[in-house]
């Protein structure tokens, strides 16, 4: 009786060790990597997405035409915006379909054997999506390596399949995908709305991707900006 006091004894304390580590780990350090991981890849896609756009300045003009028809002149784009700005949110998607911020998935292990596309998957297997792959498949999209927008238009929220994936998909999916969308819109509208943008010298941008577990570019991105005549009116309301 008495040894099993001791055993209850010891299995009460770590019991409290537990709930007091993971009280901690979600008051003071689960915000941390939360703040973490969406500021760099939210960071990092819209460098991507600049980067494409001087490199097609083109769908830039367009993407300022579509801001400045819908919001006008007299005030800063909004986060409610971003719904009513169709073409901005194809530039989003055709950007993370190219450069997903994640280009492997978090891995998942299978839980008991199972048959995937024809392959043998043994329980305990260890399994990672390669989502870089099936976005840049030329069997899934037309002119795959191609930067296209227009390729999204009159799709929003339409998944078709899997065949975009940038934040996973079902339960296990990213769950800070509608914050990443917000930030990401909002940062990269704010910055087609009051600066025109061109590159360092007529070269096109260096696409080279890095190496890291986020997609990040090989070279930062070197570009000229300037003020567009709106912009000193927009700026003070901040």
């Amino acid at each position: 009786m008495f040894s099993l006091g001791k055993y209850s004894v010891r299995i009460g304390i770590l019991r409290q060790l537990y709930f007091r580590f993971i009280t901690q780990f979600l008051t003071l350090q689960m915000p941390q990597v939360l703040l973490i991981a969406g500021t760099d890849t939210s960071a990092g896609t819209m460098e991507w997405a600049l980067s494409l756009l001087l490199n097609h300045p083109h769908v830039l003009r367009k993407a300022q035409l579509e801001i400045d028809n819908h919001i006008g002149r007299d005030r800063l784009i909004d986060e409610a915006d971003i719904a009513e700005l169709p073409y901005l949110r194809c530039i989003m998607n055709e950007t993370l379909r190219l450069y997903p911020a994640g280009p492997l998935l978090i891995p998942r292990e299978s839980s008991e054997q199972c048959s995937v596309g024809g392959y043998r998957v043994p329980a305990g297997t260890m399994l990672l999506v390669n989502a870089w792959a099936i976005h840049n498949d030329p069997k899934n999209w037309e002119d795959a390596r191609e930067f296209k927008p227009e390729r999204f238009e009159g799709l929003e929220g339409n998944r078709d399949g899997f065949k975009l994936i940038p934040f996973g998909s079902g339960r296990r999916g990213c769950p800070g995908e509608a914050l990443a969308v917000r930030m990401v819109g909002l940062g990269l509208g704010s910055m087609i709305q009051c600066f025109d943008w061109e590159r360092v010298g007529k070269e096109l941008v260096d696409m080279t991707e890095g190496l890291g577990l986020s997609m990040h570019k090989a070279e930062p991105l070197m570009a000229y900006c300037r003020a567009r005549p709106v912009a000193a009116k927009l700026l003070s309301q901040i």
